[in-house]
């Protein structure tokens, strides 16, 4: 059984995943040209998974670098490639932590449960 892949996510599913207001991800639309969401009749805004991508390289500078606005575009302008490498290292190696951290829980569980 295959997982349906969504084509398009709502602002308010965006910022649930970067644990942000929308009005900021609005700002960052605004400050970032790379983003480019569709909008439908209503003018509601549709992020592809380019778009999350590229935010999730803006998170990354910016709220995790400390990077400023300028600072963050002059680095997706100049190394985007690079930042986007990191950003997709960093989301595998949370991945992976949050596995074997689960991995562990349940291995602490069945220890006590045999004892």
């Amino acid at each position: 059984m295959t997982k349906a892949v969504k084509v398009y996510y709502s602002i308010g599913e965006v910022s649930a995943m970067f644990n942000v207001n929308t009005s900021l991800i609005r700002f960052w639309e605004k400050e970032f040209d790379v983003l480019k969401p569709k909008k439908n009749n209503k003018g509601n805004r549709l992020f592809t998974e380019r778009d999350v991508t590229y935010l999730h390289m803006i998170y990354h500078l910016v709220k995790e670098k400390g990077y400023t606005l300028q600072g963050a575009k002059d680095e997706l302008k100049n190394n985007h490639q690079e930042v986007e490498n990191k950003v997709a290292l960093l989301a595998t190696l949370q991945h992976v932590k949050n596995f074997l951290t689960g991995l562990d829980s349940e291995l602490a569980i069945k220890a006590t449960i045999k004892k």
